[in-house]
């Protein structure tokens, strides 16, 4: 009984526990001016294009060990 009582009171705790918590506003994008000026988005504007092209090709390298890997075991 005591067991029970003392897994039932911390899970308790642990579920109430985000009810006390608060977290802050996130800020305000570009903090309303600077460089640039205008509503920028978080990341300040950066291009994702290079980043993109690199993860394509890493995954078409990794499908394609995947695929040699697999004819080299079905041939044995």
């Amino acid at each position: 009984m005591k067991k029970s009582f003392k897994s039932l009171l911390i899970a308790g705790i642990f579920l109430a526990f985000p009810l006390f918590t608060l977290a802050q506003n996130p800020p305000h994008p570009n903090g309303g001016g600077g460089p640039g000026g205008g509503n920028t988005p978080v990341g300040g504007g950066a291009p994702i294009g290079g980043g993109l092209i690199i993860m394509m090709v890493l995954g078409l390298g990794y499908g394609a060990r995947k695929v040699f890997d697999a004819r080299n075991k079905m041939m044995e």
